[in-house]
């Protein structure tokens, strides 16, 4: 057993250091607990210690693997380790000088050193060559703080061996002096058998190779790193940059720094300091919590409050700001606790000694002393027989010191009790305020100290500040003046407000935001170590505004996050890390079932082990009614731990997942599609795969979760696309492009490049596999893609093969669809009579077809457009009476189930018959808000763009003009922004009627011009002719000349009987005849409208021609 004093390795069964007599601990195998003598049992997690004589330590050159570990553990992980290669320069050429026994003499030593270097700061030996050294640090145990460990090791490996060369040299032998070589990065850490129950590890990588490529360029007695690693370790230690150097095997330079010595920094806190430190926030109570207490330990009531919390939620962060509105006044002393300090006593105490005596590394060991002396005899003369004890602890006694006499451990008693009175002397003086953080990593000697202090401060002016993580112990819980704090993790407003301090308020970052939010989980630090490393991977870029620079993805967790999380991990047995990877591979949530099937253990194992990571905070279980379910507490802890397993065991992991749910869920299937396609497509069974991603995807659709759905299909593509072509690919390609139309309809629009080339490709599968009846459909949605993308010759094209297949066809719905579209094609030309026969035959169907149309939601809206099209044509035409009754068959669906965008298609159309082109003043309830918020849920773009579209024509109608022009605006804004400018300006028209109606002058006439100009290069002419009307009105509005409304108004008269849109006629001659009258022209006014009015033959009672009649009757007819 190795001590923890002063590292001699003690044969197994010894209850005392055979160097130094301190008592030795049992370490606990499975959680690394430090237990007393005597324990048969860990004090922490109750497994068996038994001797300790078979307990590994990490400096060893191989690792005991249990028999019962499985192989999963020995095929290895990914880790991000720091490796460190180290060797003695010019050995070769000493072991050609030297006999080989001589030469021996003078490596063998100096290799030793180096070892005892690299495991002081317990790293692992990979390999020990004859005059060099591979060392790993954070594997096969990882630590959070591996960079600086590996630096700490460099440091001491270099001065040991500077003494031990001076020595030879003053002896007259050759000098000994290494190189050093370190980098950080990931590796596969994979273990070798090397033996029955032993095996070595060795990893696999780049990093390894780079870290051995530093140490070739590393001058004699240096220390030379990565990149990589300085970013880590930059203020814990002097850098010096060597620019960039050309290394043999490696393609691009890199950066190369020297490593001079120690920095400034020691903590994490430290560094943000010198970073910028964000603004603290959601920590007032604990702050408020502390202050009573100074002002109790000020009024002579001394106080201990701890700080309590995970790593990176704020410990050291909340004692900063404490200090810093708390110092006045009041002595602060302050001690660091670091990971690597639990086998060097008194460390954080020292540093804290040195700082009160105000000792710097500049003093010399007389200065020192000087410094300690004068010191403690201003303070009391009484208490200079406590300055053997500060001297030893300060490292300046003497070499012949009496304390070298005293056993260790009244040794130990009287250093504390020296410490005790110097402090409770001073507060005689003044309060202090005593902080000491990270007691998780506190060594024996200090927590004796810190009990010794807790039992006697009670009435003095002393606050004793400590924090530490959920896994620390003490006895001081009972105490009255004791007070624990909880820190957890920021609320979600706290989060955000911090994410804001961070990145700003730019609308395209809050998306960003969104994804660390959850990722971090309200975390402090992993907030700023995830926004530091966005910075660093270029993602976002800071100019006066911080903005997205690249697209982003789940980007790779910081090294600093993965090492806090990683070490905690490690801590675990093999059994239960292993176990706790297996979980994070199902995900964050998983039920016990599904656990029993997939772990490798039996039953009773499995619910010790789930326990036992319950207890430990990996995990905890949730309220539920059936199945026990339990969930990972940390989303960051689960990633980590999955990422960590190998791609091929992964594989293997999400295959045995995969055929556990299938079999597991048999009776509920649909309760787990997505899930299985997740990981049977991870598992690398594209079979299966595919077809759960199909069914997913197409259960999203129903469901009305369009970017789910579109996700789950387009990797059930990409899965398919790297399979072998064949009969069955095809047909499973066009099940899943036919899935494909419904979700990208909804969010990305009609005028994407994407609707355009999936419509495409289904329209190649159509004919290559016979698909008749998908043809008609795929002919449909091939035809609205080209006409989003403005592409009207090819658009035309497919309208009229659509015509041909239906001339020739049998099948109803291809009839239909052919002559639909062919229809649809004719009004959006102008061609109005031609739409008026094609679109007719089109709604001939029968009741079954249309039933079995609007049964399938990704043909319902042809039916509903159909329908809608044709209203308008009758009315553009001058039959009212027959556009209404198509409007009433319109309003006759809206009862029927439609999905939320057939739905709003349905509603727009309605309300543009009604309000548009009937001008029923009458408000009609069709639920436009209800179809709005529906759309709003499901993401669905026309489906909320049509929402608001109609949503403000109804405002407008009800005398809401403003209200309803901004929901209109923002309705047409969105449909712009999605590319689609054919459905833009489709909806221009009933924009523009708002405007006219709520006198929007500017805005409304710069939109009708925008609209007919579109047309004049082949848009959509199916307003064209009231488009120029309204144009004339609005020039009348604006006070602009008269004769260019007369000419606008004539301008529609003119189109409108070149394609005998009889009501667009008679709405321009309206306006017309009302000019010409105001000019004193009423015989030619009377005429010209008389002409067109007596044309009509039904529609009497609707407004436009009411408003003839009126007009006529006013001009004397």
């Amino acid at each position: 057993m190795r001590c923890s004093k002063c590292g001699f390795d003690n044969p197994g069964g010894m209850k005392f250091c055979g160097q130094c007599t301190t008592p030795l601990a049992l370490i606990c195998p499975n959680c690394h607990f430090e237990n007393p003598p005597g324990f048969k049992f860990c004090g922490q997690c109750t497994t068996p210690l038994g001797s300790g004589s078979d307990q590994p330590h990490p400096s060893k050159l191989t690792t005991n693997v249990p028999e019962s570990e499985s192989s999963a553990v020995l095929d290895g992980e990914r880790k991000t380790v720091t490796a460190l290669f180290a060797d003695i320069r010019g050995s070769t050429e000493l072991l050609e000088r030297l006999d080989p026994e001589e030469a021996r003499a003078l490596i063998d030593p100096a290799l030793k050193l180096m070892i005892d270097a690299v495991t002081h700061y317990d790293g692992y030996i990979v390999q020990s060559t004859g005059d060099g050294i591979f060392a790993l640090f954070g594997a096969p145990v990882a630590h959070e703080d591996h960079p600086q460990r590996a630096l700490y090791a460099a440091l001491r490996l270099q001065g040991e061996l500077n003494r031990y060369s001076a020595g030879l040299r003053a002896r007259g032998g050759p000098p000994i002096e290494a190189r050093v070589g370190v980098n950080t990065g990931e590796v596969v850490v994979r273990s070798i058998q090397t033996g029955q129950k032993h095996s070595e590890y060795a990893p696999v990588g780049h990093t390894a190779n780079l870290a051995s490529r530093m140490q070739t360029i590393a001058a004699s007695g240096s220390i030379v790193i990565t990149a990589s690693t300085s970013s880590l370790v930059e203020g814990y230690f002097r850098l010096h940059s060597l620019g960039q150097v050309t290394l043999k095997g490696i393609a691009e330079p890199v950066n190369a720094f020297e490593v001079l010595g120690l920095g400034p920094l020691r903590t994490r806190l430290q560094r943000a300091v010198g970073r910028g430190l964000t603004k603290f926030i959601g920590r007032e109570a604990e702050l408020k919590q502390m202050k009573h207490a100074l002002e109790l330990a000020r009024q002579g009531h001394g106080q201990i409050v701890a700080a309590m919390g995970d790593p990176g939620v704020g410990k050291s962060r909340l004692f900063y700001e404490f200090k810093a509105i708390s110092q006045a006044g009041n002595l602060v002393l302050e001690a660091y606790s670091v990971s690597h300090g639990k086998a060097s006593a008194y460390l954080p105490v020292t540093e804290m000694l040195r700082d009160y005596f105000r000792i710097v590394p500049e003093d010399d060991l007389r200065q020192r002393r000087e410094k300690v002396a004068g010191k403690i005899v201003i303070l009391d003369r009484a208490l200079e027989d406590t300055l053997p004890y500060l001297y030893a602890l300060l490292g300046v006694a003497e070499s012949d010191s009496p304390l070298m006499q005293i056993d260790t451990v009244n040794r130990q008693r009287r250093t504390c009790d020296a410490i005790k009175r110097v402090l409770l002397r001073e507060t005689l003086n003044q309060p202090v305020i005593m902080i000491v953080e990270d007691l998780h990593w506190i060594d024996n000697e200090t927590q004796a100290l810190l009990d010794t202090l807790a039992g006697t401060i009670a009435s003095s002016r002393v606050l004793l500040l400590v924090n530490f993580r959920p896994e620390y112990r003490h006895e001081w819980g009972g105490r009255t003046y004791y007070t624990q704090l909880r820190l957890d993790p920021l609320s979600r407003e706290s989060a955000d407000e911090m994410l804001s301090e961070l990145l700003g308020d730019e609308p395209e970052l809050i998306a960003l935001k969104r994804t660390i939010a959850r990722r971090t989980e309200g975390n402090p630090f992993f907030i700023e170590e995830i926004e530091q490393s966005l910075f660093e991977q270029g993602v976002l870029t800071r100019n006066g505004k911080i903005k997205l620079a690249r697209a982003f993805s789940e980007t790779t967790l910081p090294t600093t996050v993965q090492g806090i999380l990683s070490s905690r991990i490690d801590r675990l047995a093999p059994k239960e890390k292993e176990l706790l990877q297996t979980l994070a591979t199902i995900g964050r949530d998983f039920p016990l079932s599904l656990a029993k099937r997939v772990a490798n253990c039996s039953d009773a194992e499995l619910d010790q082990m789930l326990a036992y990571l319950q207890s430990s905070e990996f995990i905890y279980e949730q309220a539920t009614t059936g199945d026990v379910e339990y969930t990972f507490k940390h989303a960051l802890t689960q990633e980590v731990a999955y990422k960590s397993l190998l791609i091929e065991r992964r594989k293997l992991l999400h295959q045995r997942i995969g055929d556990a749910m299938e079999s597991l869920f048999v009776d509920r299937l649909d309760d787990h599609l997505k899930d299985i396609a997740h990981h049977y497509r991870l598992s690398g069974n594209a079979p299966k795969a595919i077809e759960y991603l199909r069914r997913a995807g197409e259960q999203a659709v129903v469901r009305g979760f369009y970017e789910e759905a579109m996700a789950h299909l387009n990797s059930a593509l990409g899965v398919l696309q790297n399979t072998e072509p064949s009969d069955a690919r095809d047909g499973q390609e066009l099940a899943i492009r036919t899935s494909l139309m419904a979700p990208l309809l909804a969010i990305r629009a009609g005028g994407t490049m994407e609707i355009l080339n999936n419509s495409e490709r289904l329209f190649e599968l159509c004919k290559l596999m016979g698909q008749a009846r998908l043809l008609a459909e795929v002919l449909a949605h091939l035809f609205f893609s080209l006409l989003g993308v403005r592409d009207w010759e090819r658009a035309n094209d497919v309208a009229h093969h659509a015509l041909e297949l239906a001339e020739h066809g049998s099948d109803e719905y291809q009839i239909f669809s052919g002559y639909f579209l062919a229809g649809f094609n004719a009004a959006e030309k102008g061609e109005y009579f031609l739409a008026r026969q094609l679109l007719e035959r089109a709604c001939g169907i029968s009741d079954q077809t249309q039933a079995a149309i609007l049964a399938n939601s990704r043909i319902a809206l042809a039916l509903i457009n159909c329908i809608g099209r044709l209203a308008i044509v009758l009315w553009i035409l001058g039959y009212p009476d027959q556009a209404r009754r198509q409007k009433a068959r319109l309003v006759t669906l809206l009862r029927a189930t439609l999905d939320n965008y057939a739905r709003a298609l349905a509603i727009s159309h309605v309300l543009t018959t009604h309000y548009d082109l009937l001008r029923d003043e009458e408000v009609i309830n069709i639920q436009a808000d209800d179809a709005l918020a529906q759309a709003n849920r499901s993401g669905h773009l026309y489906g909320r763009a049509l929402g608001l579209i109609s949503l403000g024509r109804i405002m407008v109608a009800e005398g809401r003009a403003d209200a309803g022009i901004e929901q209109i605006t923002e309705g047409m804004s969105a449909l712009e922004s999605a590319g689609d400018l054919r459905n833009y300006y489709v909806f221009s028209y009933a924009a523009s009627a708002a405007y006219l109606k709520a006198r929007h002058i500017a805005d409304g006439l710069a939109l009708v011009e925008r609209a007919i100009s579109s047309m004049s290069i082949g848009g959509v002419r199916l307003f064209e002719a009231d488009f120029h009307r309204i144009k004339g009105e609005f020039v009348l509005m604006a006070g602009r000349p008269e004769s260019e409304a007369e000419a606008a108004f004539r301008e529609a008269i003119e189109i409108a009987r070149r394609g005998q849109a009889k009501s667009f006629e008679l709405r321009a001659t309206m306006s017309l005849a009302r000019l010409l009258a105001k000019q004193g022209r009423r015989d030619e006014a009377r005429a010209i409208l008389a002409d067109i009015y007596g044309w009509f033959t039904e529609g009497f009672d609707t407004a436009d021609l009411k408003d003839a009649r009126t007009l006529l009757d006013e001009l004397g007819m």
